[in-house]
C-alpha cells in the first residue's frame, strides 16, 4: 500500500500544570528533510524530535511546531529558590535580635523579597522541563495522525494510478490488435510498388523479399509491447508493496515512457500513433501523481 507525502497531524498532551501541543505538516520532497520549531528553552532537544520523525517516515519535507502552555497563567510561580529564602529568614532573625524585636519571622515578611522566587527564565525552563514528557507524547500522537492521513491519501492515489495503468493496457491492446495488420498492409503496398517499378528480369526477387522483411522488422513493435506489459505488471506490484515505493515507481514509469515512445516512433500508422499519444498522456499524469508518493 503506497502512502502520500502530504498530510497533517496534531497531538496534544498535558499534566503537572502544563500542556504540550504538536503540529506536524508534511509536503512532497525527493529526500527526507525535517524542520523543527521549538520554544527557546527546548532548543537543545531539537535533535531528538528530528530523530523521531525520521524514524517514522522515509521521504518528504516535515515541519514540526511545538508549543507549551501553562494551565493557569495567573497562578503564582511555584519555582522557589529555597537557599535564598533561608538566607533572607536568617538575616531577618539577626536583624530582629539586634533590634531586640521578639516577633518571629513570618511568611509575609519573606514574600517581600522577590529574589526567593526563581527568575522568569528559570521558571520558564522549569515549566519546559516538566512539559517535555508531554511534548514527546504529543509528538507521537501527531506522527500517528499524520501517518494515518498519508495512508488514506495513499489509498486514493493507488486507485488513481491503477486506473491510469488500466487505460494504458487498453491502448496497448488496441495497438497489438492493429500492429500485424499494419505490417501486412505496408508489405503489400511495397510489393505492389516494386512490381510496378521492376520491368526487367535483372532484379533479384530474393533481394526484394529481403528488403520487405527488413521493413517488416522495423515496423514490428512486438518486443516493445511485451516489455510494456511487463513494466505495467511491475508497477502494479509496487503499488501493493508495504514498503515505500515512490522511487521504484518513478524508475518503472521512466521505462514505461521509454517503450511508449519507441512504439510511437515506429508506428507509421494513424491508429497506432493515436493510441501511443494517448498512452503518453496517461504516463504524464502518472508522473505527476507519483511525485507525491513516499
Amino acid at each position: 500500500m503506497i502512502r502520500s507525502m502530504t498530510g497533517f497531524g496534531h497531538g496534544r498532551a498535558g499534566g503537572d500544570g502544563t500542556t504540550a501541543s504538536v503540529e506536524l505538516r508534511s509536503t512532497n520532497k525527493r529526500h527526507l528533510k525535517v524542520y523543527v520549531h521549538l520554544p527557546d528553552p527546548m532548543a537543545e532537544a531539537e535533535a531528538e524530535v528530528r530523530s523521531r520523525v525520521q524514524d517514522a517516515f522515509e521521504r518528504g519535507q516535515f515541519d514540526v511546531y511545538v508549543t507549551v502552555e501553562a494551565a493557569d497563567p495567573d497562578a503564582l510561580p511555584d519555582a522557589i529558590d529555597a537557599d535564598a529564602a533561608m538566607r533572607y529568614k536568617e538575616r531577618l532573625e539577626r536583624l530582629s535580635s539586634a533590634a531586640q524585636i521578639k516577633e518571629p519571622v513570618r511568611l509575609d515578611h519573606l514574600l517581600q523579597f522577590e529574589e526567593i522566587f526563581a527568575a522568569e527564565e528559570e521558571r520558564e525552563a522549569a515549566k519546559i522541563q516538566r512539559a517535555w514528557p508531554h511534548v514527546l507524547e504529543a509528538l507521537d500522537a501527531a506522527i500517528e495522525a499524520l501517518r494515518e492521513m498519508r495512508t488514506e491519501e495513499g489509498e486514493a492515489l493507488q486507485e488513481e494510478l491503477r486506473g491510469r495503468t488500466r487505460a494504458i493496457d487498453e491502448h496497448l491492446d488496441a495497438i497489438e490488435d492493429r500492429a500485424p495488420q499494419r505490417v501486412e498492409e505496408r508489405q503489400a503496398t511495397l510489393q505492389d510498388r516494386l512490381s510496378e517499378l521492376v520491368a526487367d528480369d535483372n532484379v533479384d526477387p530474393d533481394r526484394i523479399e529481403t528488403e520487405i522483411a527488413v521493413l517488416a522488422d522495423k515496423l514490428d513493435v512486438t518486443e516493445e509491447c511485451v516489455r510494456l506489459h511487463s513494466h505495467l505488471k511491475m508497477f502494479r506490484e509496487a503499488l501493493d508493496n508495504d514498503e515505500a515505493a515512490g522511487r521504484k515507481l518513478k524508475f518503472i514509469t521512466q521505462e514505461i515512457h521509454r517503450e511508449a515512445n519507441t512504439i510511437g516512433a515506429k508506428a507509421d500508422d494513424e491508429t497506432i500513433s493515436r493510441h501511443a499519444v494517448a498512452m503518453k498522456e496517461e504516463i504524464e499524469k502518472i508522473k505527476e501523481q507519483i511525485r507525491n508518493v513516499e
